[in-house]
């Protein structure tokens, strides 16, 4: 008896032991904005398959150059210019593209508090002069909507006053953190993370002449394992790009 148990031990631990080394290394690479429904579409995929994916979150310009960095790396969803100028260089070799779905440019502001009207060119200059504290994702690290804002305020000729009172976020989910801790007045960034941060805190986008729209990419290697073929099918299925405008991102048309 004793022996046919521990015979059964040993079978379980080795069963146990090729599941997990069967199991493929995935890594995911992408932009902040698209963190809510990938975060819900792993954990979906690894209740059903039992296969696990690390999932890294960074500017739309860090994901980007943390995946080219990292040769474990799996999947990059980041912007599609980002994407689309990789491929032109020969950074993206030998992978398929396919649109994830589409958000825009923003603002927060602490949820209970009033809200800016910013919705012509003029009201949306006087918020900004008006705001005493103002957040937004470091340009630096390749932000989209940083890259933007810093772009308006300087062609409104307003920079030198707008920078003196901001604060550079490493993200937007650091930058819609601040929003919501009361650190700030008003936050930059896109409106997916606003929404799925507390859609309370939504002020609305830039007025039209500043209109800044972004579509989300995925990329992922002709020669990807078959577990990641299907995750980039299930994140990229009608059924779940319908979901995607609960989190602010509108589908592909």
């Amino acid at each position: 008896m004793k022996k046919t148990l521990g015979t059964l031990l040993v079978a379980g631990l080795t069963l146990a032991a090729s599941a997990g080394a069967l199991a493929d290394n995935l890594k995911l690479y992408a932009a902040a904005g698209v963190k809510s429904p990938v975060e819900r579409m792993a954990a979906d995929y690894e209740k059903s398959s039992g296969q696990k994916i690390t999932l890294i979150f960074d500017t739309a310009g860090g994901a980007q150059e943390r995946f080219l960095a990292d040769p474990q790396a799996t999947f990059l969803i980041t912007g599609a210019t980002r994407i689309n100028s990789s491929i032109k260089n020969g950074e993206l070799k030998n992978g398929a593209v396919t649109v994830v779905g589409d958000t825009v440019g923003g603002f927060a502001a602490p949820p209970g508090a009033p809200k800016p009207d910013i919705s012509t060119t003029e009201k949306f200059k006087a918020a900004l002069l008006g705001a005493k504290r103002i957040v937004f994702s470091d340009p630096a690290r390749g932000a989209t909507v940083g890259l933007h804002f810093m772009k308006v305020i300087e062609a409104m000729g307003i920079k030198d006053e707008i920078l003196k009172k901001a604060t550079l976020a490493p993200d937007g989910l650091v930058t819609m953190q601040l929003v919501l801790d009361g650190k700030a007045d008003l936050a930059v960034t896109q409106l997916s993370e606003i929404v799925q941060a507390n859609p309370e805190a939504l002020v609305g986008p830039f007025p039209p002449e500043y209109d800044l729209s972004t579509t989300y990419s995925l990329w992922l290697h002709n020669e990807a394992p078959a577990s990641a073929k299907a995750f980039a099918k299930l994140i990229t299925s009608p059924a779940e790009r319908a979901k995607l405008e609960s989190y602010g991102l509108r589908p592909p048309k």
